[in-house]
């Protein structure tokens, strides 16, 4: 597993960014898309059909998706994991402290929920009371999953031997490496 500072063997073409939820992977992964130069694919965008109902064509549109050339994305939803690992050249795990990633889904969740902010297929953040009544809250899931990249990263490392595995701990972490490895590879 390599850190911020290590040097990146080749250039990636297929990108996946792992971490909890909220801890900014759909930020860090439209970010790699612009220096990669591959579609950022939003996988909750996939994922949530209306009335947040899973969509039926969801392994079909990953399938679809990551048989092109270059493609980022984030690694998420079991069923398609082992797919998008198979396929990926890297994975970047997002693994901030937790109290910083509880910190931002906080914010985000609230931002979105007041502001009404349309979200995938006509979602929209449901009522702040649901935190307390809804077991698969966006909050309560962030905090009851936190700890799972800690065994499923080291899967996919075993299981996908090819596939450079990139750490970072923090956010300064993640800008370095986004400005240094990152770049020198993508030239």
């Amino acid at each position: 597993m390599l850190c911020a500072r290590d040097s990146l063997p080749a250039r990636p073409r297929r990108v996946l960014v792992a971490g909890v939820s909220g801890v900014g992977k759909s930020t860090l992964a439209s970010r790699i898309a612009a220096i990669t130069g591959g579609p950022h694919t939003e996988i909750d965008s996939l994922y949530h059909g209306a009335g947040w109902v899973p969509r039926e064509d969801f392994l079909p549109d990953v399938e679809r998706f990551t048989s092109e050339d270059a493609w980022t994305t984030e690694w998420q939803y079991p069923s398609a994991r082992a797919l998008l690992a198979g396929r990926a050249d890297l994975l970047v795990w997002l693994d901030l402290p937790f109290p910083v990633t509880f910190a931002r889904i906080v914010r985000r969740t609230l931002r979105r929920r007041l502001l009404r902010e349309e979200l995938w297929n006509g979602n929209v953040e449901p009522p702040l009371r649901t935190v307390f009544t809804a077991r698969e809250h966006i909050v309560r899931w962030a905090i009851a999953t936190r700890n799972n990249y800690r065994s499923s990263i080291p899967q996919a490392d075993r299981e996908n031997p090819d596939l450079i595995i990139v750490r970072l701990r923090s956010q300064k972490e993640a800008e370095r490496w986004l400005d240094g490895p990152l770049v020198d590879a993508s030239h």
